[in-house]
């Protein structure tokens, strides 16, 4: 089996108290690891950044101090994995923000150029895994993942991110011991195999 530098973004925001999130997370960087892969392993709700608020900002200013590390380590992964809860049919703020910080025109050779976005993860693969209340199955078919939509193709794909793997878990509050037993075997499967 080949090994690959995995990076995990952990993107509950809420750090204060344990969530599936980090649960999941945590099953998938343990089998990882066990597997033989280098695992990088990022909190976001840990993290202490601005919110980007103009253009000119995000075009000419610089990655904040304390996201340098995880840009580094992004910037180097073989395989990204983002976790996070449904907000509002999306990705948490806090997550959306980090990615603005950390994906700016200047790490592209030529600034906002298409041809440069596309190559900036070129052969870097994704795994993005989604929690929520309702159905998974009501998430895909009644409001076709939109959401997860934006993130896969508009940030990931256009960044020449592929392929792109997604998992949707919903009914959370619903979970049964068995039910979870099942997720976390499943997140150890995929982070055996770094996918």
């Amino acid at each position: 089996m080949i090994t690959k530098t995995i990076v995990i973004l952990q993107g509950h925001p809420d750090h204060q108290e344990p969530h599936l999130c980090h649960a999941l997370a945590k099953h998938y960087q343990t089998a990882a690891e066990a597997a033989g892969h280098q695992v990088s392993y990022i909190d976001v709700g840990t993290l202490d950044f601005p919110l980007l608020t103009s253009k000119a900002e995000w075009e000419t200013g610089a990655t904040p101090e304390a996201l340098l590390p995880a840009q580094a380590a992004i910037l180097k992964a073989d395989h990204l994995v983002i976790i996070y809860p449904l907000w509002l049919g999306c990705m948490p703020a806090k997550l959306k923000g980090f990615l603005e910080q950390i994906l700016r025109p200047s790490l592209t050779k030529e600034a906002g150029s298409p041809v440069e976005w596309r190559a900036l993860f070129k052969g870097c693969s994704a795994r993005v895994i989604v929690t929520m209340g309702m159905p998974a199955l009501f998430y895909r078919l009644f409001y076709r993942a939109h959401g997860l939509k934006l993130l896969c193709r508009n940030i990931l794909a256009f960044s020449g991110v592929a392929p792109i793997r997604t998992t949707v878990i919903g009914m959370v509050e619903k979970q049964t011991d068995r039910g979870l037993k099942h997720l976390f075997s499943k997140m150890a499967k995929f982070g055996t195999k770094g996918i």
